[in-house]
């Protein structure tokens, strides 16, 4: 078990090091549904996991100024609030959450939306640079106020199932700055806002309980190296493989969650 937790955490570091997806959208579910883990103590332990992670995923990106750091303080504006009274409202109805289903269940629905939004993300970016030029004053002074409300419906989803960043919240960056982030500064920004908010969710959890030390170890051994190596190789993958093969999984996996 401990081998296999390694190499699921080089596969997924390697997605996420890729295409800023798959970090809460892989490792949640394949705690839950192939390690048996408990699905509080799997998004608090993949918190953890993600947070550094990708860290070394962001830093990667910075160095090659795949970032927006303006853009990433707005989100962490909504963002940060709002994980923290996700994790206040997790400390106060945590046993209900678990014999509801509620976590299992928002996770499904989240990426199920993770995997229809992924494939159609190339036709999103075309279509958001051809209207972006044409976008009204009105749109543009509202601009930072609708980021940092994307950030708070970030924090809140990051928070309670470890799934918020990646094809969720790249999509979202896409529909409010269409122009100003290409496709490599829109993977860099969505990792380097992930890693605050999953850092103070994870600690959040930490406190409640719900993180499993010895496995997360085990996946940091394999996710660090394999983060850095999908970062460093970001541009020279062809999206037309890895995208309908990370939509399927993730339309799997949603889909498996929900029955």
């Amino acid at each position: 078990m401990d081998w296999l937790s390694t190499l699921a955490g080089f596969l997924v570091g390697a997605i996420v090091g890729v295409t800023g997806v798959g970090g809460g959208s892989l490792m949640s579910p394949i705690l839950i549904l192939l390690f048996g883990v408990a699905p509080a103590t799997a998004v608090g332990t993949d918190l953890w996991f993600a947070a550094i992670t990708k860290a070394v995923g962001g830093t990667i990106h910075h160095r090659h100024d795949n970032a927006d750091w303006q853009v990433a303080r707005r989100l962490w504006l909504g963002s940060i609030p709002a994980t923290l009274l996700t994790l206040w409202w997790l400390w106060a109805h945590q046993q209900s959450a678990e014999k509801t289903g509620v976590i299992v269940t928002t996770l499904g629905i989240a990426l199920v939306l993770s995997a229809l939004l992924t494939p159609f993300r190339a036709r999103l970016v075309a279509h958001a640079a051809r209207v972006g030029g044409h976008r009204s004053a009105a749109f543009l002074r509202w601009q930072p106020v609708l980021t940092v409300a994307s950030g708070a419906l970030l924090g809140t989803l990051i928070t309670l199932t470890s799934v918020g960043a990646g094809a969720l919240g790249a999509s979202l960056l896409l529909l409010l700055y269409p122009v100003r982030l290409t496709p490599r500064r829109l993977v860099g920004t969505d990792i380097l806002h992930a890693v605050p908010v999953a850092l103070v969710g994870g600690i959040g959890h930490a406190f409640i309980g719900n993180i499993h030390l010895s496995l997360l170890g085990w996946l940091l051994l394999g996710s660090i190296p394999g983060v850095a190596l999908g970062s460093t190789f970001a541009a020279r993958v062809s999206d037309k493989v890895v995208t309908p093969a990370l939509a399927a999984v993730l339309l799997i996996v949603g889909v498996r969650l929900l029955l």
